[in-house]
């Protein structure tokens, strides 16, 4: 068939059109796959939902026996477990004290597709870096243990940070008197934790509500009171600046953590003031409890890991299947630069000391009588 010059015209222009329209198909389909091959992308509808690739962010590890040895394998279990997910789909890592490094790690493992996070920070404030990049993604933050300076946290798991502190001064409180007798002072050291972790400002608000009335009516004396870094180091350099000011004149060693407090036993080892003075600390950690036994630290707070990392993962299981954290959530938390509340589960921290290791720590299978008992005198807490 012959066709006119305005139908072969118009049989141009058709066939341009569908030429153009293909070609605008095959980029589109060019664009999406390049997208999606050089950024992989979490599994998972908005904010978490059908998500089975945790991150898994720790602070550190050279201030506490736990994150590395306690919480970690908990953790790791209890997510697999709660979202039957194999160790192949929970990227973990640890900063070591860095905060930067805990910012690149993070931003990593969103990048690695981790389409929910648990994020226990090594600098609260810092950390709210990560909650505004994770939220830019549709990524819950999860904060695990130390609370997250920001409004957009999804829930937080932990202990009740002001008992912890309550638990030390209530403990002071209630023996301090022979410790006083003894030493011919009542001079009171003051060793707090970091002031860039949230946790020790709670923790030092429920020590001074135990404590303040005792210091206010002259019954102890707070001669020295200083934050740390939570390090060993620090500590013991605190508690020798004090022992210096006092004369060796010191009654009370309030001390935020165990790691602290063994390092501040050395310190009083130096001028023969150790089993003298009334030491505190926390974690539970397995040289604390030796030193309790030993007599040398006088109580520390325990708070069972294994609940707080059951916790969490009921957090994100929660999250992975789209329900509002809101429904477990047995608490709120206060988020302290914009007051918002977050939704929380906050386990009870429990008291120890000689009297009821047996019942707690041993029992509990937290340490063996073998790991605790190196070096201690037999039959000591009923324990050794």
């Amino acid at each position: 068939m012959k066709l006119s010059r305005g139908q072969r015209s118009k049989w141009s222009l058709i066939a341009g059109i569908l030429l153009f329209t293909l070609l605008l198909s095959a980029c589109g389909s060019a664009n999406n796959g390049n997208t999606s091959s050089s950024t992989p992308t979490a599994n998972s509808g908005p904010d978490g939902k059908g998500c089975k690739k945790i991150g898994v962010s720790f602070p550190e590890t050279n201030t506490s026996y736990r994150w590395d040895n306690q919480d970690k394998p908990l953790l790791i279990n209890a997510l697999k477990s709660s979202l039957s997910i194999t160790d192949s789909d929970i990227l973990y890592n640890n900063a070591n004290g860095s905060a930067a490094t805990q910012q690149t790690q993070a931003e990593s493992m969103l990048t690695q597709g981790a389409c929910i996070l648990v994020v226990a920070p090594a600098d609260s404030k810092v950390a709210s870096a990560i909650v505004d990049k994770a939220k830019a993604k549709h990524v819950p933050v999860v904060s695990y243990d130390r609370l997250i300076a920001n409004k957009d946290v999804t829930a937080y798991v932990s202990f009740q940070g002001q008992d912890v502190g309550k638990l030390q001064g209530d403990y002071i409180a209630k023996h301090y008197q022979q410790y006083v007798k003894n030493n011919g002072t009542n001079n009171t050291v003051i060793i707090n934790g970091a002031q860039t972790d949230n946790n020790a400002i709670l923790f030092k608000q429920g020590l001074h509500t135990s404590l303040d009335p005792l210091f206010q009516n002259n019954t102890l004396k707070n001669v020295y009171e200083q934050f740390t870094d939570w390090t060993g180091p620090v500590a013991q350099k605190d508690m020798q600046a004090a022992l210096s000011r006092t004369g060796n004149k010191v009654a009370i060693a309030y001390v935020a953590n165990d790691n602290m407090a063994d390092s501040v036993i050395a310190a009083l080892k130096t001028v023969h003031l150790d089993k003298k003075v009334l030491v505190t600390g926390q974690d539970a950690a397995q040289v604390a409890i030796t030193n309790i036994l030993n007599g040398e630290q006088a109580m520390t707070v325990y708070k069972p890991y294994s609940k707080e990392a059951q916790d969490a993962a009921k957090v994100v299981a929660a999250i992975s299947k789209g329900d509002d954290v809101k429904t477990i959530a047995t608490d709120t938390s206060t988020e302290p630069t914009s007051g918002a509340s977050v939704p929380s589960i906050l386990e009870a921290p429990i008291a120890v000391d000689i009297t009821n290791v047996k019942d707690t720590i041993i029992k509990d299978n937290f340490y063996t009588k073998d790991q605790v008992c190196k070096g201690v005198p037999a039959g000591a807490g009923g324990v050794c």
